[in-house]
């Protein structure tokens, strides 16, 4: 069994810094790709980024130049770093991985952004 713990998530400032991880522990072998979404309230769970095990990245459109997601290597925390938030980021983030080609999700860390 695989589990997926973040943290990081708080209050912050709109234009202020955050950043995220997620702690992958159990039996991995593989680890396909792994993934940040995020929840606002009241809406639905949309994809923020992604990185893969060979390291290549991919992110939405409105996080883009400013949110990072990396990793140091294939068995190490993802990261995520929020930079320039605005109350739009205001959501709860997941963690999610494919590893060992099943999917797993963290419990969720919230983000909330005053202006």
């Amino acid at each position: 069994q695989v589990q997926l713990v973040e943290s990081g998530g708080g209050l912050v400032q709109a234009g202020g810094s955050l950043r995220l991880s997620c702690v992958a522990s159990g039996n991995i072998d593989s680890i396909i790709v792994m993934g940040w979404y995020r929840q606002p309230p009241g809406k639905q769970r949309e994809l923020v980024a992604r990185i893969t095990g060979g390291g290549s990245t991919g992110y939405t459109d409105s996080v883009k130049g400013r949110f990072t997601i990396s990793r140091d290597n294939a068995k190490k925390p993802v990261y995520l770093q929020m930079n320039s938030l605005n109350p739009e980021d205001t959501a709860v983030y997941y963690c999610n991985g494919n590893i060992n080609w099943r999917e797993y999700w963290g419990q969720g860390t919230p983000v909330t952004v005053s202006s």
